[in-house]
C-alpha cells in the first residue's frame, strides 16, 4: 500500500489546486459580468450627459467644435454638414491624450440614420453602422465588437451612440480578476507547504507508535504508555491487548515447557531405574518398566492433545447427541471400569442435542471419565446423567471416590496440578484439556464435592437464544 504521507499531499494538493481553478472560473465569470454592468452604467451616464448638453436646435457648428475635440492621432473625427461630406478636420492629440481613449467613442446620426458626426476610430472602415432602436446593443465594426448605447436626443431629430471597445472591457476583467486573484495564487504555494508541514506533524503521532513498537522484543512487552491523538487510541489499546495476550501466551509456554521437564523427568527416571534392574535379573522390573512407558506414553499424548487444543482454531458447531456420544466412550472405558470391578451406568435414556464440535465434545467427556474411573477405588461406582434444565443443557459425571480436598478444588484445573491422592497415577493434564475444551465449546465447567462422598463434575451449555 502507498504511504499515506504521500496520498495525503498529494490528494490535498490535487484538491487544492482544482478548488483554486474552480475558483479562478468563477471569479473571472463574475468580475466579467460585473465589469460589464459597471460600463454598460457609465456608457448610458456619459450617452445622457452628452445628450443633455445639446439643446434642441444646437447650431451646425457646434458639432464641428465637438468633432475636433474628438480627434485622436491617426484616427481623425468627421463631421457631415448640411452640404454633404466635409473635410476631416486635423487630427491633432489632444494636450492630455491617454492611448485608453481609442477604446470610447460616440457617433451622431440624423432620424433617416443618415451620418452626422463620427468621432476616432468609427471613420477608418467608413461610417459607424446606425442605431436600429435605443438600449444596448453589440456592434462588429472593422473587425472590432463594440458595446454601444444608443439614444434619441430631445429634438427627435438625431440619434447619439456612444461605444466601448469589447477589448477594453476584457481587458478590465482581467485586471479585476487578476487583482482579485493575485493574492490566492501567492498564497496557493504557501498553502500547499502549510498542508505538507501539517500532514508530516500530524502523522508524527504515529510514526512515534511505530518506534516504541519496534523498539520492543519478547521481553518488553508490557503496556504502552504514549500519548496519542484520540484516533490512534484505539490502534494503540489493540496493541495493547495484543502484547497482554503475548505476553500471557508466552508465560504459559514458559511455564509449559519447565512443568513437561519436569514431569517427563521423574517417569524417565524411573524407567531407567527398571531397566537397569531388569538387566541385573530383577524379575518384576519389567513390569514396572511396562508401567513406566505406559504411565509417560499417557503423558505424552495429553501433552499434545493440549497443545493441538492451543494451537487450533474454534470449530464450527454442529448438531451432537450426547447421550449417543456418551454411550460410546462409556462403552471404550468399560475395560477399564470392569478390571477395576467398577460399575459403570449412564442414568438417562433420552437423547440430549447441543450445539458443538463432536470430536472436542468427545475429548472432553472422555477425560472426565476417565478421570472419575482412575480416582474411584475397586468396587465403586461412577453414573453419568444429562438433560435440560430450563431450556439449556446440562451433563453430570458422579462417582463415588475420596473426592479433592477443598483447598486445591480451585485449582486442580491447572495444568501438572493433581489431587492429593497421589496413590493414583496421573500427570495432571486431564482437567486441564477438559478446562481447556470448555472454554473453547463455550461451556461451563464445575467440580463439586458430593456430601455423600466423592466427587461431581458438571457440564453447562449455554441459554440459548429465545
Amino acid at each position: 500500500m502507498r504511504s499515506i504521507r504521500r496520498y495525503l499531499i498529494v490528494t490535498l494538493t490535487m484538491v487544492l489546486s482544482i478548488a483554486t481553478v474552480i475558483i479562478i472560473a468563477v471569479i473571472y465569470r463574475v468580475t466579467h459580468h460585473k465589469a460589464e454592468d459597471v460600463l454598460d452604467v457609465q456608457l448610458s451616464l456619459q450617452g445622457r450627459i452628452v445628450a443633455s448638453l445639446l439643446a434642441p436646435g444646437t447650431p451646425p457648428q457646434e458639432y464641428a467644435r465637438i468633432a475636433r475635440h474628438l480627434d485622436q492621432p491617426g484616427h481623425p473625427s468627421r463631421w457631415f454638414g448640411d452640404e454633404g461630406d466635409v473635410a476631416e478636420t486635423p487630427a491633432a492629440a489632444p494636450a492630455r491624450f491617454h492611448q485608453d481613449e481609442r477604446m470610447l467613442t460616440l457617433g451622431f446620426w440624423q432620424a433617416d440614420g443618415t451620418p452626422w458626426l463620427m468621432g476616432a476610430e468609427w471613420n477608418d472602415a467608413g461610417p459607424f453602422p446606425s442605431p436600429q432602436r435605443q438600449g444596448y446593443r453589440w456592434e462588429t465594426y472593422d473587425g472590432e465588437r463594440w458595446r454601444v448605447f444608443s439614444l434619441v436626443l430631445d429634438d427627435q431629430q438625431r440619434w447619439l451612440s456612444i461605444g466601448l471597445r469589447e477589448d477594453f472591457h476584457d481587458d478590465l476583467s482581467r485586471q479585476l480578476a487578476l487583482g482579485n486573484l493575485l493574492p490566492l495564487l501567492i498564497a496557493l504555494p504557501v498553502l500547499l507547504l502549510l498542508v505538507g508541514l501539517v500532514v508530516h506533524y500530524g502523522l508524527r503521532p504515529l510514526a512515534s507508535l511505530s518506534q516504541q513498537v519496534a523498539g520492543r522484543d519478547a521481553g518488553q512487552l508490557g503496556r504502552l504508555q504514549l500519548a496519542v491523538p484520540r484516533e490512534l487510541r484505539p490502534l494503540r489499546d489493540a496493541l495493547n491487548d495484543f502484547m497482554a495476550r503475548l505476553e500471557g501466551a508466552l508465560i504459559r509456554e514458559r511455564r509449559f515447557s519447565a512443568d513437561a521437564a519436569h514431569e517427563l523427568r521423574t517417569p524417565l527416571a524411573a524407567l531407567r531405574v527398571h531397566l537397569d534392574n531388569a538387566v541385573a535379573g530383577e524379575r518384576d522390573a519389567l513390569s514396572r518398566a511396562q508401567g513406566g512407558i505406559e504411565r509417560l506414553q499417557r503423558v505424552v499424548e495429553q501433552l499434545l492433545a493440549l497443545v493441538r487444543l492451543e494451537q487450533e482454531s474454534d470449530a464450527s458447531p454442529a448438531p451432537v447427541n450426547l447421550l449417543a456420544l456418551t454411550q460410546e466412550l462409556a462403552a471404550e472405558a468399560w475395560p477399564q471400569a470392569h478390571a477395576r470391578d467398577q460399575q459403570l451406568s449412564i442414568d438417562t435414556n433420552e437423547a440430549v442435542w447441543v450445539e458443538g464440535n463432536g470430536t472436542e465434545l468427545g475429548m472432553l467427556i472422555r477425560n472426565l471419565l476417565d478421570n472419575a474411573l482412575r480416582y474411584t477405588p475397586p468396587g465403586g461406582w461412577v453414573s453419568v446423567a444429562m438433560g435440560r434444565d430450563a431450556g439449556q443443557a446440562w451433563w453430570v459425571v458422579r462417582d463415588s471416590g475420596p473426592g479433592i480436598d477443598e483447598a486445591l478444588l480451585a485449582s486442580v484445573t491447572e495444568r501438572f496440578r493433581r489431587g492429593s491422592n497421589r496413590e493414583v497415577e496421573g500427570s495432571g493434564l486431564g482437567l486441564s484439556i477438559a478446562l481447556e475444551v470448555a472454554r473453547r465449546q463455550h461451556l461451563t465447567l464445575r467440580l463439586n464435592n458430593r456430601r455423600q462422598g466423592g466427587l461431581e463434575a458438571w457440564l453447562r451449555w449455554p441459554q440459548p437464544a429465545a
